[in-house]
């Protein structure tokens, strides 16, 4: 009886996904910042009353991501990372590795932003103090993310419109997230446009900088 409760729990809560997910990348999309301060709300409560209206933030990113993955797979096949085993592709040999590792770059944007808030405010950092900002810097990462692992997608296909549409929306996804994140620094944070743009845009090209190292190792 406890396992089929344990099913029980688990098949309800894999089916809500159907109905939170695609309702809190529209909200995170359409109303970030509300997003990012709900996030901050969500963490004083009890544990088994969090993200009752959304996914949690983490879960949204590697939803997202599974769900660009399973795109991928459907337009282009495999990553040819599976097949390579040049630098520390040689440690992805499965589409669980592939997802584990875009999940840990992919973090790298919300971690160095919520890192750059804490910095920005005389704050240490510490795993109390990150904890907040970066579970609200998920949800603006994660549109980004989806974006740009859509747009990777499309780079790959042989056909020079949707690769021209690929490098719009790497674009797009790279204007869009900074300005939430400067918009962000600015109303919730209370800096000056110049300074909060600033902020975003350092973080986002610290950040970027990583994965771009990380993407080099791998290729």
């Amino acid at each position: 009886m406890g396992l089929l409760k344990s099913l029980d729990d688990l098949l309800y809560e894999v089916m809500s996904w159907l109905i939170f997910w695609p309702l809190t990348l529209w909200r995170a999309v359409r109303h970030p910042l509300a997003m990012m301060r709900y996030a901050d709300d969500e963490l004083n409560d009890a544990p088994e009353d969090q993200y009752q209206a959304a996914l949690s933030p983490p879960l949204f990113l590697l939803l997202s991501l599974v769900i660009a993955h399973i795109l991928e797979i459907a337009l282009v096949g495999d990553s040819p990372l599976l097949a390579s085993r040049v630098g520390l592709s040689g440690f992805i040999s499965n589409d669980t590795d592939l997802l584990a590792a875009r999940m840990a770059m992919f973090s790298v944007f919300p971690l160095l932003m919520a890192v750059r808030a804490l910095r920005s405010m005389n704050r240490p950092v510490t795993r109390d103090t990150l904890r907040q900002p970066f579970y609200a810097q998920c949800y603006a990462a994660t549109p980004m993310a989806l974006w740009a692992s859509v747009a990777g997608t499309l780079l790959r296909m042989n056909v020079v419109g949707l690769q021209i549409a690929g490098v719009a929306s790497f674009l797009v996804s790279i204007i869009w997230f900074v300005s939430v994140e400067t918009a962000w620094f600015r109303r919730i944070h209370h800096q000056s446009y110049g300074r909060a743009l600033g902020n975003a845009v350092r973080a986002y090209i610290e950040a970027a900088s990583i994965v771009a190292v990380a993407g080099t190792t791998l290729a």
